[in-house]
């Protein structure tokens, strides 16, 4: 595996650890950064609980099985160059982000989160993000 694997040591499925190294080692390791931003957040947000991680459509996907308090992340790259955060369109979670972070995020349509393989994560905007599509099953049912 290439060297940018070390970094991911931490897969408990499989297929998930081959779908992300087979990905071009550019690409994996700004996946790796948003996995881990998504991990590290899950785990500080309050309520969301024990993320699991698997494939939907191919794409590494982060749910929370034992809470039920969040929206299907999932990640992966564009075709077109790229990398993206994909949401379910039928939330209102793209809709939101866009709300608080026109200026700092790039949407596309209501379903992602997208980003150039040149830029710099804006981690403060993108924590906020999954953290209320960690937490959005767990908003709507209190609200």
């Amino acid at each position: 595996m290439g060297s940018g694997m070390a970094k991911d040591e931490g897969f408990e499925n499989a297929a998930v650890a081959a779908a992300f190294a087979a990905y071009p080692e550019a690409v994996r390791d700004r996946l790796l950064a948003l996995r881990s931003l998504i991990l590290e957040t899950a785990a500080t947000t309050e309520g969301v609980g024990p993320v699991e991680e698997t494939l939907k459509w191919g794409q590494p996907s982060y749910l929370t099985p034992a809470s039920r308090s969040g929206s299907t992340i999932r990640i992966d790259r564009l075709k077109h160059g790229g990398y993206a955060m994909f949401f379910h369109c039928q939330t209102n979670l793209v809709e939101t982000f866009r709300a608080h972070y026109s200026e700092a995020l790039r949407f596309a349509g209501n379903r992602a989160i997208e980003f150039s393989d040149d830029e710099a994560l804006p981690a403060e905007p993108l924590r906020h993000c999954v953290a209320l599509a960690l937490t959005y099953h767990a908003r709507k049912r209190a609200g």
